[in-house]
């Protein structure tokens, strides 16, 4: 089995101080996707940040505190992409991706509309971006798996009060439609979705009140694949026994042997 993990941290040196690498130790993953690590790499002096058996990728945001991405594998990658080639969303460290040849796996953050007007306006232009370069991710002659923050929840299933929230980011028709047509007319593969389809499936949760406790939740973190991994996907769990951020690791395991 091929393990992968991805996990908005909400800052990777909180996440470490709530136990996340002692627990990553113990999951045999092959790769970890880390999103919003909210550091600079050379503020991430704790060997922690570097774990033991894997090779480590940061891509910081310019702004101090912000964003920011990582991956960890095993394997050494062929190559390591940083960007997706649109500065405006580049510069805030949204997006890096590890190639092993046939199977090539990105860590990905994509903006969040709710704090203001402006920020929902930026998702929008994220969206609008991003699309071409995920029609451009089906024309190489490799599989992907896009792990990270998408910051929408698709479908009614996949958040709590979905009628609450129908006009605020991240449940916006616009932002469905988008995902529908990703899902849909772009052959892209909720891999979650592909061996889970039940209810109350949750990766996120408000701190405010006692959502947590309540289970009160959003499904925003996904791994997205490729047609040509669908029949790979194997199992998947939303680990939930610990916490390290306001987001629980998704981990997915697919059936894939470098060289495949």
């Amino acid at each position: 089995m091929f393990r992968v993990i991805s996990l908005n941290a909400n800052g990777i040196r909180a996440a470490a101080k709530k136990g996340f690498f002692d627990w990553m130790a113990e999951q045999d993953a092959d790769v970890v996707c880390i999103q919003e690590t909210k550091a600079q790499f050379h503020q991430l002096t704790d060997p922690c940040f570097t774990p033991s058996g894997y090779h480590c990728y940061y891509e910081d945001a310019a702004k101090k505190g912000y964003s920011g991405v990582a991956i960890y594998t095993r394997a050494m990658p062929d190559d390591v992409i940083r960007g997706f080639g649109v500065k405006e969303f580049d510069d805030e460290g949204r997006y890096i991706e590890v190639r092993f040849g046939a199977l090539n796996i990105v860590s990905i953050y994509l903006p969040s509309g709710s704090s203001s007007e402006e920020r929902q306006a930026a998702k929008f232009r994220f969206l609008d971006v991003f699309t071409p370069h995920l029609d451009e991710l089906q024309n190489r002659k490799a599989e992907y798996i896009l792990c990270g923050d998408w910051n929408i929840a698709h479908k009614e299933i996949d958040l709590k009060n979905w009628k609450a929230n129908q006009k605020n980011s991240g449940f916006l028709p616009e932002e469905r439609q988008w995902m529908d047509e990703l899902f849909g007319r772009r052959r892209y593969v909720d891999a979650f979705r592909a061996v889970n389809e039940e209810a109350e499936q949750y990766t996120w949760w408000s701190n405010r009140g006692r959502a947590w406790d309540n289970n009160v939740g959003w499904r925003i973190d996904y791994q997205v694949v490729t047609p040509g991994l669908k029949d790979r996907i194997r199992r998947a769990e939303i680990f939930k026994s610990a916490r390290f951020s306001d987001h629980a690791p998704l981990i997915m395991d697919y059936e894939w042997v470098r060289g495949d």
